[in-house]
């Protein structure tokens, strides 16, 4: 049985999958909705959300993600960080995951990768669960109806979660298995109900073909001046660093909260929704995000309710720290219809540094972005991945490793290239610790945060006065308004002075000692940057 609307030519039966039960293309969110109800997948919340967990695994699984080694990618993929999967071992699982789907019910989505029609991926992704149909149909860019009468999949996302893959038989490392083949066009997902991995598999994708055509894949949010698409700013960062809060300023228009690129004309966000972690989700610092949770079609995923009034619970984290809320980016009032902007005008690099060590802001020359763009630090916050149960220092480079094909110069150059063409001001922003390291300090004011973010885009920070940081040499104000003149000095909001300098001793040669692996791919003016001098 087939139900929905689809390009005849397109039908799965004409792609390699046949032997379904029935299979549902293009359902809408009600049909989702409905349908998720009727199998039983989840619980209906307060407005119409759907309320859903994801069982064992809560977060992404990035030891389980796999490349194919074909021969036209052989020579451009970053193994290091994308481990390879055999061709046959990948034609076995692709052999035995349909096998497993013979008989099921699947559920179709036709979706565009991308807002700018000049660049978006055609991507199909076939789930086995109706919600993952309803999160995927809510997070890539959804077609007219009339689009799907001739939509022609590029790439397509296979997603069965109760196929559990074998290491012997597949070249994988557990049952858990996201497997990508370029050559065939193809992602295979099984083993983990986590939607997210949905998503990241298309940006993974994106990742690779995007810089073919000098296109800047950014793992990021992005937003621009009200009337003024050209005042476009992008804010660089992992998960639970502010992307998605940050973005969202209500006196600017949001383009996005995660995934977009960089063409020499746009800014253009590769999503039609937003992924925004809840925990200690409030009403009033967030009224927007916060309202997302009580609207049709909004998955809530991994949040722990009231089983009578469906009331959420944003601070029981008992399930995970990584508790998400799923929504169109139209639920955002400032959203962008179009979801594009200019050229970046601002970059924004954040990071959560639980050493307590970075300043709120610091402004970076082209070459110190360079610098920190590759060494990517960060903390990986609770719950983002499995295992994370507290923040972990990390350096993740392009602020996206897990999302790299290529290597990381590749992505590098094009940022070095777009910034000296541009102009763009770059700007270190950190919203982890204060006071101390994580433990015995305190999380950096979000007040304080958005004060000098919009100090630094609407241009008077650059008229502040600056000093240069001891340890990484970049500018840090002395003064902002709005802001404690202490907090621009990590050192003085310590109680003791010699245990900053010790930690500060100690984050700079991480730093050093990770970009080691870099200085003979880097230019002269970044490799010349000398920190803790």
């Amino acid at each position: 049985m087939e139900t929905g609307r689809v390009n005849p030519a397109q039908t799965l039966e004409k792609t390699g999958i046949s032997g379904l039960k029935s299979v549902h293309y293009n359902l809408l969110e009600p049909a989702l909705v409905q349908a998720a109800l009727q199998k039983g997948e989840g619980d209906l919340g307060k407005g119409g959300a759907f309320l859903v967990s994801t069982g064992e695994y809560t977060g992404r699984s990035p030891k389980d993600k796999f490349v194919v080694d074909e021969p036209s990618v052989k020579d451009s993929i970053w193994w290091e960080n994308n481990p390879p999967m055999a061709m046959d071992a990948f034609e076995q699982l692709k052999k035995d995951m349909f096998a497993h789907m013979a008989g099921g019910e699947y559920f179709v989505q036709d979706l565009f990768g991308g807002s700018d029609p000049a660049y978006r991926l055609n991507t199909r992704v076939i789930t086995e669960l109706a919600w993952h149909s309803l999160f995927i149909r809510t997070m890539l860019r959804r077609p007219e109806a009339e689009e799907l009468d001739t939509f022609t999949p590029e790439f397509t996302v296979v997603n069965c979660p109760t196929f559990k893959a074998d290491p012997a038989k597949h070249g994988c490392r557990s049952d858990v298995i996201i497997a990508i083949s370029f050559e065939q066009k193809l992602i295979l997902i099984g083993g983990t109900e986590y939607a997210g991995e949905n998503k990241k598999s298309v940006f993974s994708i994106l990742n690779y073909l995007l810089p073919e055509k000098g296109v800047m894949p950014m793992h990021c949010s992005a937003n621009h001046a009200i009337g003024d698409e050209q005042d476009t700013a992008v804010f660089f960062g992992l998960s639970g660093t502010g992307k998605t809060t940050l973005s969202a300023d209500p006196n600017r228009i949001l383009i996005g909260d995660d995934e977009h690129g960089w063409s020499d004309t746009t800014t253009f966000n590769f999503e039609g929704g937003c992924y925004a972690k809840t925990i200690s989700l409030s009403e009033k610092a967030e009224p927007e995000i916060f309202a997302t949770t009580s609207k049709f079609g909004t998955v809530i995923e991994n949040m722990v309710y009231d089983k009578y009034t469906k009331e959420l619970d944003f601070e029981d984290d008992s399930l995970t720290a990584n508790m998400r809320c799923a929504y169109p980016l139209h639920y955002i009032s400032n959203a962008s219809e179009t979801a594009l902007g200019g050229q970046p005008k601002n970059i924004i690099m954040l990071t959560c540094d639980a050493f307590g060590v970075l300043p709120p802001i610091a402004r970076l020359t082209p070459a110190q972005a360079m610098y920190h763009f590759l060494s990517g630090f960060t903390s990986k916050v609770a719950g983002t991945e499995r295992g994370v149960t507290e923040p972990q220092p990390t350096f993740s480079t392009c602020f996206g490793s897990p999302f790299m094909p290529r290597r990381p110069e590749a992505y590098g150059a094009l940022l070095r290239d777009k910034i000296a063409s541009t102009g763009a001001k770059c700007w270190l922003v950190n919203t982890g610790w204060t006071g101390g390291a994580y433990g015995t300090g305190s999380r950096m004011p979000i007040k304080a945060t958005r004060a000098l973010l919009t100090a630094a885009l609407d241009g008077s920070l650059n008229n502040a006065e600056f000093r240069k940081d001891a340890n990484f040499g970049f500018d840090v104000p002395v003064s902002v308004p709005g802001v404690d003149d202490a907090l621009l000095d990590p050192r003085s909001t310590w109680t003791d002075g010699e245990a900053y300098d010790a930690n500060a001793s100690k984050l700079v040669t991480m730093f050093s000692d990770n970009f080691g692996q870099y200085e003979s791919h880097v230019s002269e003016d970044v490799l010349a940057i000398k920190i803790g001098a």
